[in-house]
């Protein structure tokens, strides 16, 4: 019997900017919003991507479904590598590639009935129209929790929480063996987060889809993921098992991040770990991304040469120069 292979198989992406400046628009400096990106994503499994803003999370969501043009890289899904397709080409593959968005007044079109939105890509990708098309509505309103009185109104009419079940029917409405959950909570009560959350896991197993979740929720990540990818200023620091990872943090970075979750129990003191000074792209220097704001005992090597992401145990990879130092 063969192993599984990965659903998702992300290889040395990148995805620069450039600031375009003066008046014949030359540019000075390029932004490296991804920098050399390595994952993979197995079947009917959940990989968090988690960061503060502007570590990259969603450009690597966007990047991985041709929504943006990555820079180099390449991206493998389903055991075809889709990174240089074509517009014809890679249409027949969005069908199996869905993403949900963290805002989901701004993802519906506000002009649509619900039953017009979900509809749409059962006519795009399936040609299916007419009462067929009804039907299949209504059954995947059932399947996220609205009702068939729901099929006719526009997405105002909804509150937060309900507008994300639409999106979520949306974006099954084509079967998809991957969705890429951008913040999907993020705009949420906690109370309709718990619900959309539940409705997520239900639905992952029903369907056995795959998903890569965006998030800067540590506590929702550690829910709903089965791996975990610590992102910083465009590259993985860390990533693992979610039940190693939180238990057993090793990046300086990740430590300062579980850190700063709050205790419920008042009775239990943490050991603070605090970040210095500000998250900047123009601290990047030859060597670590972190280091700038690293609380460790830094070493040379930390500001002179970029650390490289290693092996760390069974199941897990780590990108610093103390953690390598404690292996040798």
């Amino acid at each position: 019997m063969s192993a599984i292979s990965p659903l998702l198989s992300v290889h040395n992406l990148k995805k620069y900017f450039s600031d375009q400046k003066g008046f014949f628009g030359k540019s000075n400096t390029e932004f490296k919003a991804v920098d050399d990106i390595d994952f993979e994503i197995f079947p009917g499994t959940t990989l968090g991507l988690v960061g503060e803003s502007g570590s990259g999370k969603t450009t690597i969501g966007k990047c991985v479904l041709r929504l943006m043009e990555p820079t180099s890289g390449e991206i493998n899904f389903d055991g075809n590598d889709i990174s240089n397709l074509g517009r014809s080409s890679l249409q027949s593959k969005r069908a199996d590639m869905q993403m949900i968005y963290q805002s989901p007044a701004a993802s519906l079109n506000a002009r649509m009935t619900v039953g017009q939105i979900i509809s749409e890509p059962l006519l795009i990708h399936q040609r299916i129209k007419g009462l067929q098309a009804r039907s299949e509505v209504l059954e995947l309103l059932a399947r996220v929790g609205l009702k068939e009185e729901h099929y006719f109104r526009y997405p105002h009419e909804f509150s937060g929480g309900q507008q994300q079940r639409i999106g979520i029917a949306r974006a099954l409405a084509v079967r998809p063996k991957l969705l890429v959950l951008d913040e999907p909570t993020s705009a949420l009560d906690v109370s309709v987060q718990a619900q959309v959350l539940n409705l997520l896991d239900s639905l992952q197993k029903e369907f056995n889809l795959t998903y890569l979740f965006i998030s800067h929720d540590l506590g929702v990540v550690r829910y709903l993921c089965d791996r975990v990818a610590l992102l910083y200023l465009g590259k993985i620091v860390e990533i693992g098992d979610v039940q190693t990872v939180f238990e057993n943090p090793v990046h300086p970075y990740t430590q300062a991040l579980l850190a700063a979750i709050p205790e419920p129990d008042p009775d239990i003191v943490e050991d603070e770990v605090l970040l210095l000074g500000e998250r900047s792209n123009k601290e990047l220097t030859n060597g670590c991304p972190f280091a700038p704001r690293c609380h460790a005992n830094k070493v040379d090597a930390c500001y002179t040469v970029k650390p490289p992401l290693l092996d760390h145990g069974a199941d897990a990879k780590v990108a610093c120069h103390l953690v390598s130092q404690e292996q040798q």
